[in-house]
């Protein structure tokens, strides 16, 4: 599988896919993971600076700067609830979460990140 960027060259790309979709830059927004072939999104029960940390890391950045839903609901699946990272993990299919499809949130409620872009 590959980690995509949207904007970002194939170098970014090695693990589970996951990118961030719906603001200006490549380094923030939602937080959506493919599965299956279809792509979908992160609930933000629990979302914090540790679970950004790791999505932030997979995709190739130093750091995440914040942990938010701000870039509006997504669609499809919800594929990931209740996310608890440690923050050492090197990808988010290694945190804990309620299970693959697990959830009781809407798209209103969809994980965004911002990551440092150094």
């Amino acid at each position: 599988m590959c980690i995509c960027i949207a904007s970002a060259p194939a170098a970014h790309c090695s693990g589970e896919e996951v990118r961030l979709v719906g603001e200006s830059g490549p380094h923030e927004g939602r937080v959506e993971v493919l599965h299956n072939g279809a792509w979908g999104t992160v609930c933000s029960f629990g979302w914090d600076m540790q679970d950004a940390a790791v999505v932030c890391r997979q995709l190739g950045y130093g750091r995440a700067v914040a942990a938010l839903v701000a870039y509006g609901g997504g669609s499809g699946p919800i594929w990931y609830d209740n996310v608890r990272c440690s923050g050492s993990e090197a990808s988010l299919t290694q945190c804990a979460h309620r299970g693959l499809g697990v959830h009781s949130c809407d798209h209103s409620e969809d994980a965004g990140v911002i990551c440092a872009s150094e």
